[in-house]
């Protein structure tokens, strides 16, 4: 049969006059978490933010810069087939929309960067307004 707490099982301890408890009753713990704790916690939190933030930026201007590259390749490449099948020699001024024809969805691409391309003549590669500043070159 277990006991049930009451102040009569409780003795005082002579040098404090805390009461001590028995042995079998178990110890009471305080739930939760302290101060200390919860700031530890946000400082590591904001360690980590710190270092991710910065190079997540720069993963995403990389994305930007390969699209805008993986851009001006496409339209270098359906301008040497536009200018193939019009018998277009290097030097002669490009038809944008014919050369729009062999895109992907038929229309100019925009760079990811916010930048716009120049098509070019034929035998000249294409550019894009941020250029060389931003990496968006081929």
């Amino acid at each position: 049969m277990v006991k049930t707490m009451t102040n009569q099982n409780l003795k005082p301890n002579r040098r404090s006059r805390r009461w001590l408890r028995p042995l079998w009753m178990p110890a009471r713990r305080a739930s939760g978490f302290t101060l200390i704790e919860i700031m530890i916690v946000v400082a590591i939190i904001g360690l980590l933010a710190a270092i991710a933030i910065p190079n997540l930026a720069k993963v995403r201007r990389n994305a930007q810069k390969q699209a805008c590259i993986m851009n001006l390749k496409a339209i270098d490449s359906a301008k040497e087939a536009w200018a193939t099948e019009n018998h277009k020699a290097d030097g002669d001024p490009v038809d944008e929309a014919g050369v729009n024809e062999y895109l992907k969805d038929k229309r100019r691409p925009q760079c990811p960067g916010g930048g716009t391309y120049t098509y070019g003549n034929v035998g000249e590669k294409p550019t894009c307004s941020l250029g060389p500043i931003a990496g968006h070159t081929l």
